[in-house]
């Protein structure tokens, strides 16, 4: 299979409440085109998890796949970091 031609991001869980689905926010950073000023941009990927590991605060892995369903395009690639319960 050709996965080194594939995206790859990693972000932090903001909610895994649907079944097989987590949606994960990725922070971009780069210069404002104008101001030169370094901005952060948010973006928000639903993923596939079909095995519902993800839980909210934990950093992953994501990859690109076919599409899955209507939005989702990414699927969980691996858990970086779990998230520390308080």
């Amino acid at each position: 299979m050709a996965d080194n031609n594939r995206k790859q991001l990693i972000g932090y869980v903001l909610e895994s409440k649907m079944q097989k689905t987590a949606v994960v926010q990725i922070d971009t950073r780069g210069p404002h085109p104008v101001y030169k000023k370094y901005v952060t941009q948010s973006k928000k990927y639903y993923v596939h998890d079909p095995e519902n590991e993800c839980q909210p605060g934990d950093k992953v892995s994501i990859i690109e796949c076919q599409p899955k369903s209507k939005l989702k395009r990414w699927r969980l690639n691996q858990v970086e970091e779990k998230a520390t319960g308080i």
